[in-house]
């Protein structure tokens, strides 16, 4: 059992600040997106944090389990969190996420999706998103975009 399932069994589906880490893989105003499996929409590549990750070891493990990749010299974009990165789940836990945004233009390895959390991973013009994205996804492109116009 995972650190988010122990709290989860203590506290249920009460909201929780989580920590996160995520990345825009940007190349050529394509951006890699991943259809996740519980919320059933698209989103940015990564995941929640493990008790005694450093955020970097945090998302080469969820790129490694998720989609079997590794990146090439990520760096940090922004950091995101309040409230307008409040989700609620489907299966009713609710979470304040603190998301570290890495961006990185490539990666090395081959795409392969765990169809766990991740059913396909595939590149979208970062103009013509499809309409199923996370919220938080939605958000953080948004404010993505501004800057590289």
């Amino acid at each position: 059992m995972g650190y988010i399932e122990e709290l989860r069994a203590l506290v249920g589906h009460t909201p929780l600040i989580l920590n996160s880490s995520g990345v825009i893989i940007y190349n050529r105003n394509k951006v890699l997106l991943s259809y996740r499996n519980d919320t059933r929409n698209w989103g940015l590549p990564g995941g929640y944090m493990e008790r005694g990750e450093t955020v970097e070891e945090n998302l080469e493990r969820e790129l490694i389990e998720e989609m079997g990749i590794t990146l090439k010299s990520p760096s940090l974009y922004r950091i995101f969190s309040g409230q307008d990165f409040y989700h609620e789940y489907p299966n009713g836990d609710k979470v304040y996420s603190v998301i570290m945004m890495y961006i990185a233009s490539g990666y090395t390895g081959e795409i392969i999706v765990d169809n766990k959390e991740i059913k396909e991973a595939k590149y979208f013009d970062i103009n013509q998103l499809p309409p199923q994205l996370t919220r938080t996804t939605k958000k953080i492109l948004t404010e993505y975009r501004k800057e590289i116009i």
